[in-house]
């Protein structure tokens, strides 16, 4: 395993040890904590699981937010001389830390509810009248669930874990594959979720003793042995006393009531006081939710302003290219930005990586947006009523009815670190080729101003006209390379995965690609040899964008080791 992929390794490691260390700790002074001595008898190792688990849940709710910081987290990763790009690596992979957060968040969720629910009978069957000011029952034998569905507490974590459900089964990959529009909607209550976590925190349910000098815990108090006539000991400031010959002597026998210490039995003057926790949870999730509510205030702010749709075009296999202006926008190959249209939907936008950017030279950026499902069927017959017009360059109509489109970013991800490398490997699975279109762009503007000295491309299609999507590009690329006298500079191959017969030709224009396209599949393992032959020693950057199945596959090539000593570092385009 390299370097790179065992510090991939090494950071959830540390977050387990993290979560690990602040259930055992908090688990230890609720059970041993001489404060908690009347509340632990009451509840047992409820009280003790239930503040562990709490203590886990503050912890991730205050990480979970981070990873959503999205203008943050592009801004850490442009300071490129400082942030060195194992840890850029590590910050491409927010996403997985954010579902790793709210796994957790769910798992201990159900600890806590399980645990509260075994406290709500304890407080019930174990009511002592003495201790009415400890106890949340107001009789013994109460209905655990009045107890629960009349407190504070109760009814804020019952509603807690409503949205908490709705959240978790609305993120699992089918339904964000079917209907987006749930689990965006679902997600949009987090901020009612933090409100009634602050709201439950604060209940004060849970006491501790604050008298523990004047009444050490377990000890026999004074007002409860005063009607029996047992022989006293010498007394001193805060209580008496009593030798264990006495007490034998004595009718008090409750002795699971009282406080040994040396042999001898301690009566104290006052009574247990006790006062609510304190409530942490606002410690921990203030700092992220401010910084979060204020990373959204300003990309609403950035956002507001509509962008100016030049044209568009439709290419085959349903693909529709949009090109837009935007003042003052900037933004670097590989990044992508979140497209809304209000006449569409007021709340759903949807993530497209740019597939040109602005330069000094050109104010125009494009997306290339494939038209599957009912929102880019919608943008389709808004921006154009001919949408089967092939290449054919579209005109806006008119301002009066061209509808707005807003667009909120650019942001980054892991295809940015392409251009870092000397050595790149890009592979892409259909659609999954716009990542890299802006980088070929952008190798057409300058490609001597970076570190990149060889570029692999292997592209991936079903069907052979998607080849025509990019294949201008690719071919003008081409060109210039050999212009330029650097013809090993871009190896360039076209996998055709799915043939009806030969297909070996895409347009007489495109000649320079055709000898490139191969029918059939890759072969990984022969293609990474290679590849390692002939760039040994070297960190090779191997860049994704594709099915599970076959980032899977390809992941499992980059960890394994090779005779040449060439290191790839692995890295997945992943955006929402």
């Amino acid at each position: 395993m390299s370097g790179a992929s065992s510090g991939l390794l090494y950071l959830p490691l540390f977050w387990l040890a993290i979560n690990t260390l602040l259930f055992w700790r908090t688990f230890n002074r609720y059970y041993s904590g001489p404060q908690y001595y009347y509340l632990h008898q009451m509840l047992g190792l409820g009280l003790c699981i239930s503040r562990a688990s709490a203590s886990v849940l503050n912890f991730n709710c205050s990480l979970v937010l981070l990873p959503m910081c999205r203008s943050l987290l592009a801004m850490v990763r442009r300071c490129e001389r400082i942030v060195s790009r194992k840890t850029r690596r590590l910050l491409h992979k927010y996403k997985s830390f954010h579902a790793a957060c709210g796994t957790a968040i769910c798992v201990f969720s159900a600890v806590h509810v399980g645990a509260h629910i075994i406290n709500a009978g304890n407080f019930s069957t174990n009511y002592h009248s003495e201790y009415i000011e400890l106890n949340v029952a107001h009789y013994k034998d109460e209905d655990p669930r009045k107890i629960i569905f009349t407190s504070v507490p109760g009814v804020t974590g019952v509603l807690m874990v409503l949205i908490l459900f709705l959240m978790s089964t609305a993120s699992t990959a089918s339904i964000r594959a079917c209907n987006f529009d749930i689990f965006l909607h679902t997600h949009n209550l987090f901020f009612i979720f933090y409100m009634l976590l602050l709201v439950h925190a604060a209940g004060g349910v849970l006491k501790y003793q604050t008298n523990l000098e004047e009444h050490p815990p377990g000890c026999l108090q004074l007002n409860r042995t005063m009607k029996y006539s047992a022989p006293l000991t010498e007394p001193n400031g805060e209580g008496y006393l009593l030798n264990t010959e006495q007490l034998a002597s004595s009718p008090f026998n409750t002795h699971e009531e009282l406080f040994i210490n040396n042999g001898t039995f301690r009566i104290c003057a006052k009574d247990p006081a006790f006062h609510p926790h304190f409530p942490e949870t606002w410690l921990w999730i203030s700092a992220p939710l401010c910084l979060y509510c204020a990373e959204r205030l300003y990309r609403y702010f950035r956002s507001t302003k509509p962008v100016t749709i030049t044209s568009v075009i439709h290419h085959p296999c349903n693909v529709m290219e949009i090109r837009m202006t935007k003042d003052h926008f900037e933004a670097r190959p590989g990044q992508y930005i979140i497209l809304q249209c209000p006449r569409i939907s007021a709340l759903e936008n949807h993530p497209f990586t740019l597939t040109m950017c602005p330069t000094e030279t050109r104010a125009t950026f494009a997306v290339h947006i494939k038209i599957v499902g009912d929102w880019t069927e919608r943008l389709c017959s808004l921006l154009s009523s001919q949408c089967d017009q092939g290449t054919e360059i579209i005109p806006i109509f008119q301002h009066s009815k061209k509808p707005k489109i807003y667009i909120d970013g650019p942001f980054g991800s892991p295809s940015e670190e392409a251009l870092n490398y000397e050595v790149s490997l890009c592979i892409a699975g259909g659609i999954g080729v716009t990542p890299y279109a802006s980088i070929f762009n952008q190798l057409l503007e300058k490609w001597k101003d970076y570190k990149l000295q060889r570029l692999y491309f292997v592209w991936i299609c079903r069907d052979i006209q998607a080849f025509l999507w990019f294949a201008d590009l690719l071919c003008l690329l081409y060109k210039k390379f050999w212009q330029e006298n650097r013809p090993d500079y871009l190896n360039i191959q076209l996998y055709l995965s799915q043939a009806d017969g030969i297909q070996k030709i895409i347009g007489e224009k495109y000649q320079a690609l055709n000898s490139r396209l191969i029918i059939g599949r890759p072969r990984w393992k022969l293609l990474f040899d290679e590849i390692a032959k002939s760039n040994r020693q070297k960190p090779v950057g191997v860049f994704c964008c594709g099915p599970k199945g076959l980032s899977r596959d390809l992941h499992k090539l980059c960890n394994r080791p090779n005779a040449y000593g060439t290191r790839f570092e692995y890295n997945k385009e992943s955006f929402s």
